[in-house]
Formats: structure tokens, sequence, C-alpha cells
């Protein structure tokens, strides 16, 4: 059974809706991070767009090896057999994942538009502004530094009960108490 993505669109509405990913350098230092998503012009994810602050010694360490592994989690979660009507049915757990690997580069000049496009994903409408920083935004802007993520391999795990039988999807995407979990399920149901 393939637990791989409809598509390649659902792989970057992963990441637009849980942006926060784990940044992996080759020496196994991590940082936690909220990216962006880039895409070229058939939808297909090319580069992820993100700041570190300065001060992170990934920052170093990406400058003398670009190497990343990039990875992030989607809806996840337990499923009971007691969501189930079958009494040898096993528990498992549902996820979805993207692992990227991919080449850092450090783009100073574009650090303001990393904080301002990061913030215009994550604010609803009308929300928070760099302006409402004033001036400490200058200040702050000085301590961090923009990067962007060449993606040079992309594998996806969805496995959201593909490989259920249809009785047993239904109970579980039905009853499930996360309901993000049950729409992911039906987002990719075969």
């Amino acid at each position: 059974m393939s637990f791989a993505p409809r598509s390649p669109a659902d792989i970057v509405a992963l990441i637009g809706a849980h942006p926060l990913a784990w940044v992996i350098s080759r020496d196994f230092d991590a940082t936690p991070l909220p990216l962006l998503a880039e895409c070229d012009a058939d939808g297909r994810l090319v580069s992820l767009f993100g700041h570190y602050a300065r001060r992170n010694p990934q920052v170093a360490a990406f400058e003398r090896d670009p190497a990343a592994l990039i990875l992030f989690s989607g809806p996840q979660g337990y499923v009971s057999p007691t969501l189930v009507a079958k009494p040898h049915w096993g528990a498992t757990w549902n996820y979805a994942a993207v692992r990227v690997t991919a080449e850092m580069a450090f783009v100073p000049a574009e650090t303001d538009a990393s904080v301002r496009r990061l913030a215009a994903h994550l604010e609803p409408e009308g929300g928070w502004r760099v302006e409402a920083m004033g001036a400490r935004y200058d200040q702050l802007a000085r301590q961090i530094i923009a990067f962007r993520a060449t993606v040079t391999g992309c594998e996806a795990t969805f496995k959201l009960g593909q490989d259920e039988d249809e009785d047993t999807f239904a109970q579980i995407v039905r009853d499930h108490p996360d309901r993000a979990l049950a729409r992911a399920m039906q987002d990719q149901a075969p």
C-alpha cells in the first residue's frame, strides 16, 4: 500500500497549514522554524524560505556545509480500536509527514521580506504587521538572517487510513475525536 500524497499540491498544503519544521544540519543540530513553501509554475515545491537568529550555531554550520534535512509533521494521531466495529482490529497511528533534503543559502538582503511574508502567512487578514513594532523592528531585524533552502529531495508519507476497508475507514472518520485528522483522512481517501 502506497501512502504517497495524491498530488504535489498536498505537500505544499501541509507545509502551509503546518509551517513549523525541524531544520537539521549535518552535525545533527536541529532548530524548529516556521517556513514558507516556494513553488514552481506547476505548483511543485522548489524551496523553503525562512530566517534564523544570527546567533544560532546552525548559521555557521550551514555556512560550512549547506546540506540540510527539514522535517514537517501534519495532522497525526492515535487511532483506537474502540472506533472500529471489528473485534480483532489493532490500534494504529495515522499521520502526514514531509521529509525534505535541501541546500541552504543565506540571503541577508531578503531578511525583511522573510519576516513580512511569514507574518502575512500566519496572521489573519488585517492582523499584526511589522510596522506595529516601530523602531524596535529595525533593531530586531539586524539580529536575524533570511535563508532559502533549495529542495534537492522530497519524500512525503500520508498514512491516513488508505489501507482500511470502506466501512472501517468510514467509522474512523466519523468518530475520531481529532477532526483535523479525520478531515485529512477524507482528503486522502482511496
